[in-house]
């Protein structure tokens, strides 16, 4: 009986089972669920900076290495017109270039330089600057960096051009003399917004000098004042309202001129200064201004900061001083100036100034020499191809800024 029971227990179960498992007839099929396929999270977008400099790197890339050796240089106009000596160039008496010729046309395709600066023998009236601007951009491959010395007071080739109608200021020292740095704003935008106007694109002030040495014979009422602090508050402030007007300010004469008791038109520059000495002073305008600027650097040798006289614009010790230089566009002073002239060959000065940290080589004292001796320093591998275009980056990157490459 027992064994009976069992059985009939074991049979319901078997049972109850089938029925759980079983189908019904109007029971639909389960869809068959595919497998959940594995998607790579999408890359994060780039930002403008990253798009940037990606087509900023594409676009040297396709450079040839001429064209990037041509962008180093800014020079005078007259230097594109290669009938006339480096004597007439230079004369600052002599007639000017002031049209684009087809000669000059095909000197910049030679010598794809970089930028234009022009000069009171290069100014004729507000209708010639204009014009003369807009031909040398139309004429180079790549926009051009169009400069010129206006400081406001003795060192402005416009203002005190009597063809021209514009503001005149006293000097430096006279707007330094009132403390306030929105003076000096008001005096960089008044500058930068005709400057855009003739179509220039990059002003070689604000003079960021510390006047300390009343015997200077270059500098004086040029800088904003005989204190660092206030020389350097205007020389920011100048260097902003120049910029507000899409013009490239240029501090200069690093590592500071008012110290000296030379002009580097004529002679070597001195500063006896040590490093520590400089920072406290000669080198706070230069760290004052927080946007986009140049630095250019003088003919001005500090022998107890390097232990010799070689000129700052020469030494990588005293150009790696210059607050962020890395990411700051460098420039020589005139290598035209008696203080290398005098010492360098044109194509020494050149490539010593590019193995010393500068960017732009400034109105070389024979373009195709120093262009030469460049490209020769690269294809031997004096200067590396790396270092060339380290450069050339920091030359277009500013060039998408004020030139709009």
């Amino acid at each position: 009986m027992k064994k009976n029971l069992i059985a009939l227990f074991a049979l319901t179960l078997c049972l109850l089972l089938f029925a759980c498992g079983e189908k019904k007839a109007d029971e639909p099929d389960a869809p068959d669920v595919p497998d959940t396929p594995t998607v790579d999270p999408a890359p994060p977008e780039k930002t403008p900076e990253e798009w940037n400099e990606e087509r900023l790197n594409a676009r040297i890339a396709e450079m040839t290495l001429e064209e990037k050796v041509g962008q180093l240089f800014i020079v005078r106009p007259d230097a594109l017109d290669l009938s006339l000596s480096q004597e007439t160039i230079n004369d600052a008496k002599a007639d000017g270039v002031t049209t684009v010729t087809n000669d000059m046309r095909r000197a910049l395709q030679q010598y794809p330089v970089g930028g234009i600066c022009q000069f009171g023998k290069n100014i004729e009236s507000p209708s010639q600057l204009a014009r003369f601007n807009k031909e040398l951009q139309d004429a180079s491959a790549t926009p051009l960096f169009i400069a010129v010395d206006e400081e406001g007071g003795l060192i402005a080739r416009l203002a005190n051009n009597d063809a021209f109608t514009l503001p005149r200021y006293a000097s430096a020292a006279a707007v330094g003399a009132s403390g306030d740095p929105e003076d000096a704003r008001a005096m960089g935008q008044t500058i930068g917004a005709y400057l855009k106007e003739y179509g220039f694109t990059m002003d070689f002030a604000p003079d960021a000098d510390v006047n300390t040495n009343p015997d200077n014979p270059i500098i004086g009422t040029r800088a904003f004042s005989s204190d660092a602090g206030t020389a350097a508050a205007m020389a920011a402030a100048m260097a902003d309202g120049l910029r507000q007007n899409g013009i490239l300010p240029t501090l200069k004469h690093f590592p500071g001129h008012g110290d000296t008791a030379e002009d580097s038109h004529t002679a070597l520059a001195v500063t006896y200064k040590t490093q520590e000495e400089l920072a406290s002073c000669e080198l706070l305008p230069f760290g004052a201004d927080t946007g986009l600027h140049a630095v250019m650097v003088g003919h001005i040798a500090a022998p107890n900061v390097t232990g010799s006289d070689t000129p700052a614009t020469l030494s990588p010790q005293l150009v790696a001083m210059i607050p962020n230089a890395e990411d700051t566009l460098i420039i020589t002073d005139s290598l035209a100036m008696d203080a290398i002239a005098d010492a360098y060959t044109p194509g020494e000065a050149a490539v010593l100034a590019l193995q010393a940290g500068c960017d732009v080589l400034l109105m070389p004292n024979s373009l195709s020499e120093a262009y030469a001796a460049v490209l020769e320093a690269v294809q031997n591998g004096t200067i590396t191809q790396e270092r060339l275009d380290q450069s050339v980056n920091k030359i277009l990157r500013y060039k998408e800024v004020f030139t709009h490459v």
